[in-house]
């Protein structure tokens, strides 16, 4: 039994080492993606079905040349990949919203100054 805890500790000792690997890769995959969320029109690009198509596949395959199970890598990924169209979402619905009030800042200084004494004067409203 002893010798099964000893195992298993250094099993969970390797695990511990490539999750620090994954949590780097996996900052550097966010920082990527935060890159190109701005470039990204609107919601359908940043789901953009075609390309997550292409990861899944190119996945599979390198998780087959890897001896790993291509079924669990595709799942690992879908999940991965939602997290970050999420986040991409997210950041989407900010960036317009933001946009959005500087419009509406610029309209309603435009309404404010045309309903203004002055303003009424030059279209002849006063």
């Amino acid at each position: 039994m002893a010798e099964t805890a000893a195992t298993l500790t250094e099993i969970r000792a390797g695990i511990d080492v490539l999750d620090r690997e994954l949590v780097c890769l996996l900052a550097r995959r966010e920082a990527l993606v935060r890159q190109a969320a701005p470039l990204k029109s609107d919601g359908q690009a940043v789901r953009a079905p075609d390309r997550v198509a292409q990861v899944i596949a190119r996945v599979r395959t390198l998780a087959s040349e890897a001896g790993a199970d291509p079924d669990l890598i595709e799942r690992i990924y879908r999940g991965m990949i939602q997290a970050f169209i999420d986040m991409e979402t997210g950041e989407h619905h900010r960036r317009v919203g933001a946009e959005n009030a500087v419009i509406a800042r610029g309209v309603r200084a435009q309404v404010a100054e045309r309903l203004s004494p002055s303003g009424l004067a030059e279209v002849g409203g006063a």
